[in-house]
């Protein structure tokens, strides 16, 4: 699990968390993670997804999910997003319940961006299978570049103080005051400073992929 040993206690490691908590509360609120014992009226509603055979086939073999589980989140997300594709407000929405002491516009347009892999504006459910995939069951490394392309905000191959400035901010926008102990105003700044010490080594200004990886990986 990727840790940057940010100074303020209790913050350690949020962004990451942050991600994959926000991910499963996502599921949960859009009915896609009831894995009970399927019913009579389950395996009824579960047959409604055979007009897609071939490309849940795909996605079996793709992801890290069985075909039973895509079976269920596909109802669930059909259930959920009749047209097929959940858009940004839908996921500024989400975030809104999901953290209702702050502001979490910012934080789902930036994670928005990430399932939006195609960048058409809209996340299908491949997309959002593909990504819950990687966050949920992905190796180290698949989890790292995930990672990396959250914060390379302009997808230009490199994150610049600029853009993990604006991550830092929107995740104590999201946070609002429940944090402790309370944090100063400059307290973003200060942590992408101590981010830019321990994975720019080479001191141009950016931190590329490989120096991301191999960083968190020690």
């Amino acid at each position: 699990m990727l840790t940057l040993e940010w100074e303020s206690e209790g913050l350690q490691t949020v962004g990451i968390v942050v991600i994959i908590f926000a991910s499963l509360k996502l599921l949960h609120l859009l009915g896609l993670i009831d894995f009970s014992e399927d019913t009579v009226e389950d395996e009824m509603e579960m047959a409604t997804v055979r007009h897609r055979p071939e490309a849940l086939e795909l996605l079996e073999a793709q992801s890290k999910f069985t075909k039973k589980e895509l079976q269920i989140l596909y109802r669930g997300f059909k259930n959920e997003c009749p047209s097929g594709v959940v858009n940004e407000e839908t996921f500024k929405e989400i975030y809104s319940q999901f953290f209702p002491q702050g502001d979490s516009t910012t934080y789902a347009h930036f994670l928005f961006n990430a399932f939006d892999t195609d960048h058409n504006g809209s996340v299908s459910f491949e997309d959002f299978v593909m990504g819950l995939s990687i966050l949920l069951r992905g190796t180290v490394q698949e989890k790292l570049n995930w990672a990396f392309n959250l914060y390379d905000i302009n997808k230009d191959g490199y994150i610049t103080k600029e853009e993990m400035l604006d991550i830092m901010k929107a995740i104590y926008d999201m946070m609002g005051k429940c944090t402790y102990p309370v944090l100063k105003e400059d307290a973003p700044r200060q942590h992408v400073e101590t981010f830019f010490q321990k994975m720019d080594k080479n001191k141009d200004g950016v931190v590329t992929i490989d120096e991301f990886i191999d960083s968190c990986q020690k």
